[in-house]
């Protein structure tokens, strides 16, 4: 396993031991980059305007177009140390 697989992997434990919730728009960041580093670009029909939280989830992953995998558990790491330094 690559060394940054394991540090992903260490985040995605690190991100369920945090004291206080994060904010919306960090779960929504938390929640795109994790789907773009796991499963590539957005993919399927963008739900319809009633389901809001889902059609924001996929808005977010799908500004992530394009992004490679790499970086975006690069992005996804820095994005939970960041969390840990701001909400414990």
């Amino acid at each position: 396993m690559s060394d940054l697989k394991a540090q992903f992997e260490q985040a995605q434990k690190d991100v369920r031991k945090l004291t206080k919730k994060p904010s919306d728009n960090d779960l929504l960041a938390l929640y795109s980059l994790f789907k773009q580093a796991t499963e590539g670009d957005a993919s399927g029909a963008r739900p319809g305007m009633l389901n809001v939280v889902a059609r924001a989830k996929y808005d977010a992953w799908a500004k992530l177009k394009g992004t490679k995998n790499d970086a975006a558990m690069k992005q996804y790491i820095a994005k939970v140390e960041e969390l840990q330094k701001k909400l414990g």
